[in-house]
């Protein structure tokens, strides 16, 4: 009966556990996993959950009825149920305690680990200030806007617009959003360095001359780009630190230059400024040197307008792809985001986030039942030892040591599930490293908290019987007995 409610609730709450798993994922990742949207309960599984339901049925139900059978009845009548057939099975609930404990360790670890490193994830130098910030993607159509000219205009046409609606401070437009990908790549040459075919990718972003300063980002030296950069003047560029540092350690690379690897006349650009580090890729990838250059030099149909305004960029999207479609019907608008939704709800975001999750609730249901378990434990050995405790209060025992006597042996038992469980939690990081961002397998504060948290709780749970055992009155004790 326990093992057919227990499974009839759990397939219950596995389909209401999935629906919110599936709920954590945004639609725009979900429309990316076409094979995530009839994720839920099938046949295979509800036979699955029947097989474990029916195997643990007959463990749990053979375990008692295999000690009736060995149980001599005569010894059993005479020892109140002390035989050593009754310390042998609470030796061996002891020692299942003991590995429910070590497993609450270990998922806790894990759920700590994955947490902190979720929490470093969303709080990582950007080298840009995401808040405040819309964005969107416009896309002209190729009739039209096929010529450089009209793709420029519209530029223009699309920022004078934006700037004019309230709260708006500043507009930029750029080819790619930060944090988005390691991707849209030059291979790039310098001119006056020796090359003998080095692969020197960059990462290569169109910008306007607003773009640095409507994310914030920092100028290290030089300028930024400027309007009158366009197809008239002469090509020029913005690098950041990870290219100044990676191909001119220790020089000054304001006035360098560099082109395409044949050093093709019309790829030649010259370096005006640097800026601090934007993340352009995914949260826990590595920077790679990248590259700005003028918008109006690199023009295109499609392109990112950034808006920073000083009210709530998520109320003030809808107005931007009206502000589109006012412009020109037959401009399109995808991607419309805030930065920061943007980067909540990236691949790598959610990953962390998800299994930080997931790990987290196996780990409170894991922590409830190694609790449980102990204190049942520690309650079946006062249940054994009423004798013992009466006769030693008889004898003069006062409650403190009899208090003490109960949780010594529950924190004995905590104490060795705990160091399993470090000894396994360790283990087990160095098994996920792949998930785990700016915090090492060996986490001295995560494992102490779980270590420090978990002895709390369970001495917690071993009170109650210990209380119950000091307040044993030895007069009745022995005469039931």
């Amino acid at each position: 009966m326990l093992v057919t409610v227990g499974c009839v609730l759990g397939l219950f709450l596995s389909a209401w556990a999935v629906r919110l798993l599936v709920g954590l994922i945004p639609a725009d990742m979900m429309a990316g996993m076409p094979y995530l949207q009839s994720l839920g309960l099938n046949t295979r599984v509800f036979f699955f959950a029947i097989v474990i339901g029916l195997i643990a049925g007959v463990v749990f139900a053979l375990a008692p009825a295999l000690r009736t059978s060995l149980m001599d009845l005569r010894d059993d009548l005479a020892e109140g149920g002390r035989t050593a057939a009754g310390r042998v099975w609470r030796k061996l609930g002891a020692n299942l305690v003991t590995l429910e404990l070590a497993t609450a360790v270990i998922l806790l670890v894990a759920a700590g680990l994955l947490g902190k490193s979720f929490f470093r994830l969303l709080h990582v130098d950007l080298g840009f200030e995401p808040e405040h910030v819309a964005s969107l993607l416009v896309i002209a159509p190729d009739v039209g806007y096929e010529k450089e000219a009209q793709q420029i205009a519209l530029a223009d046409r699309v920022m004078d617009r934006f700037r004019q609606l309230p709260g708006v401070q500043s507009v930029a437009l750029t080819s790619t959003l930060p944090v988005s990908c390691n991707c849209n790549t030059n291979w790039i040459r310098f001119v006056g360095k020796p090359y003998s075919g080095e692969h020197n990718e960059v990462n290569f972003r169109a910008v306007s001359p607003d773009f640095f300063s409507t994310i914030q980002a920092r100028l290290l030296s030089g300028r930024f780009l400027r309007d009158t950069d366009d197809a008239s003047k002469p090509r020029v560029s913005v690098v950041n630190k990870t290219l100044a540092q990676k191909y001119f350690p220790g020089e000054d690379p304001i006035g360098k230059k560099y082109g395409d690897t044949q050093l093709s006349p019309e790829s030649i650009r010259e370096i005006v400024g640097v800026v601090d580090d934007v993340h352009d890729s995914s949260l826990d990838a590595e920077l790679w040197p990248a590259e700005y250059v003028a918008f109006k030099q690199n023009t295109d149909t499609a392109f990112y307008a950034a808006v920073r305004t000083s009210g709530d960029e998520q109320a003030l999207i809808p107005t931007l792809v009206s502000a589109i479609h006012d412009l020109d019907p037959a401009l399109g608008t995808q991607d419309e985001m805030t930065m920061t939704d943007k980067i909540n709800n990236s691949p790598t975001a959610y990953l962390h986030r998800s299994s930080a999750w997931l790990i987290g609730g196996f780990a409170a249901l894991a922590l409830i039942l190694g609790v449980i378990g102990l204190y049942g434990v520690v309650a079946y050995s006062v249940s054994q030892r009423t004798r013992e405790i009466g006769v030693r209060m008889a004898l003069g025992a006062q409650r403190a040591s009899v208090h003490q006597m109960i949780l010594k042996e529950a924190g004995r038992l905590t104490f060795i599930g705990i160091l399993m469980g470090l000894a396994g939690a360790v283990v087990a990081a160095m098994l996920m490293r792949s998930l785990l961002f700016g915090v090492s397998s060996w986490d001295i504060p995560t494992l102490a908290a779980v270590a420090v948290g978990l002895g709390a709780a369970s001495l917690l749970a071993s009170y109650i019987p210990a209380r119950r055992a000091a307040r044993v009155d030895p007069i009745v004790a022995l005469r039931c007995e």
